[in-house]
Formats: structure tokens, C-alpha cells, sequence
């Protein structure tokens, strides 16, 4: 199996590296918390995540960030749906909400996302049961310092997951980089993707400006991670990440194009 897909889209993982961009319509993100609260400029910039290239947008209004300040489930709400709903009339290209509430989820399912992106990998039954209701693409995220059990967890949550109704092909996993793990232990992620990623499934690495990425680079000024980010997704795409999330679109595309046809991808 070499496809990833959501209930309208398919991805063949044998054609090319997937972009997916960032959009966080927060105050607090760490990145770009406060840049894109309102309606206009949230809208705005999905679509020119869309121009650049992007092959699917994620979409979050919680951050997670270390020392995050957990918001209800019912704000976090709030601040979709101003915009969810026309983001998704206006672009072309898969929406993906990031999100561990089931009742968010399901809202934006209903307004035309295609992906459930779960940093709590899946925890809720709620939430098993509403990727398989809607056939939509599920990532399923590892989170923790047991590091070593990251291959058995994809392993577990994929059992899990099929046993609950969802289709193998609606399965990605994500090792989650920086969520609950020091850079020590990112960067062991990082160098052992190979042995980690699935055989079956695709495999998402979303370390896009993250603390990682200041600790290799020596940089520890979060909006001058861009080269460095750059380099951490192209080593993660020559070790077999199918899909990147990331903050600098257009440099991301570009350079994975190069990469993709450096390694005869889409050949």
C-alpha cells in the first residue's frame, strides 16, 4: 500500500513528498500565535498557502506549544468558525483540522475537512469512531519520552484503529516531534525514521521551527528557523517522510521538489 486518503482526496506516496502548511488561528502559537485571529487574514493566508504549493492545510486554534494554556473545547470553536467553513469553499486542496476534541472535529467534518489531525493519537473512542463514520484521513500522533516504543505504538494504534472501522488507507502517523520529548530524544526521532515509519502507512514529520530546530542549528530565534527547518524536512524526507508540516511553505516545496526528483520520485 503506498496511498494515504481522506473521504474525497488520494495521495500516492510513490508520486512525490506532500507539503502540508500551517495555518494557526491563535494568540499563542509559538511561531505565529496572534497573526491570523481574524476572519480576513485567517482566509487570506490559507490561500496563499494553497498558491505556494501546499498539498493540504492544517488547521489548528488550539495551541500545543510547551506550556500551552488548554482551551475548551467550546472556544477553541469559537475561533474555527468564523472561517473554517469558507476556507473550505474557497481552496482547493484538502483541509486538515488539528484538533483532540471530538466535537470540534466533528463540526469541522460537517463544514468539509477531509483530515483529523490528533495530537492525543487517537485517544478518544469518540474520536476512532468519527474518522471511520466520515471515512476521513486520520493522523494518529505519539507523544512522550518513550521513544523506543514508537514503532509498537504506530503498530498498536493501527490495530486499534481498524478494529474500530477505520480503513488502513485513511491511516497517517505522525512521531511527534517535540511533544513531550527532549532534543536529545527528537533528534533520535529524527535519525531513526527510517526504522520507525511504517510499512503500510504514511509517515507525517512536523518539526518545522520547533525547539529541535534550534538546538541543531544553534539558533534559538524561532523566526529565524527557516534554513534550518529546511534542512531537518530533507533529511526527514530522504528517510521516508511521506508528508511535511510546515510554516515556510514556498521554501518547503521547492526543496522537496529538488529532493523528490534527486531520489527518482514520480519517475
Amino acid at each position: 500500500m503506498s496511498v494515504f486518503k481522506t473521504n474525497k482526496t488520494s495521495f500516492d506516496l510513490s508520486k512525490k513528498t506532500y507539503i502540508m502548511g500551517i495555518l494557526n488561528i491563535t494568540p499563542d502559537s509559538f511561531s505565529d500565535g496572534g497573526k491570523y485571529i481574524s476572519a480576513e487574514k485567517a482566509l487570506k493566508k490559507a490561500l496563499e498557502i494553497e498558491t505556494l504549493g501546499a498539498d493540504i492545510i492544517d488547521i489548528g486554534a488550539q495551541s500545543t506549544r510547551p506550556g500551552y494554556t488548554k482551551i475548551s473545547a467550546q472556544e477553541e470553536w469559537d475561533r474555527l468558525s468564523p472561517v473554517l467553513g469558507e476556507i473550505c469553499k474557497s481552496v482547493k486542496i484538502p483541509v486538515s483540522i488539528d484538533t483532540f476534541y471530538p466535537e470540534v472535529a466533528k463540526k469541522a467534518l460537517n463544514l468539509g475537512t477531509e483530515i483529523i489531525n490528533d495530537v492525543s493519537g487517537f485517544e478518544s473512542p469518540e474520536m476512532l469512531k468519527l474518522a471511520a463514520d466520515y471515512s476521513c484521513g486520520a493522523i494518529i500522533m505519539h507523544s512522550g519520552d518513550n521513544i523506543r516504543n514508537i514503532k509498537n505504538f504506530f503498530n498498536y494504534k493501527l490495530r486499534e484503529a481498524i478494529q474500530n472501522g477505520i480503513n488502513a488507507e485513511n491511516i497517517c502517523f505522525d512521531p511527534g516531534i517535540g511533544f513531550g520529548k527532549n532534543r536529545e530524544q527528537d533528534l533520535w526521532v529524527l535519525q531513526n525514521i527510517k526504522s520507525i515509519k511504517p510499512e503500510n502507512n504514511a509517515l507525517l514529520v512536523g518539526a518545522s521551527k520547533k525547539r529541535i530546530i534550534g538546538y541543531l542549528s544553534e539558533n534559538e530565534q524561532i523566526s529565524d528557523r527557516t534554513f534550518g527547518t529546511i534542512a531537518v524536512d530533507l533529511y526527514a524526507q530522504i528517510s521516508g517522510s511521506n508528508i511535511l508540516r510546515v510554516h515556510d511553505v514556498k521554501e518547503t516545496v521547492e526543496t522537496s521538489k529538488c529532493t523528490d526528483k534527486l531520489m527518482g520520485k514520480g519517475n
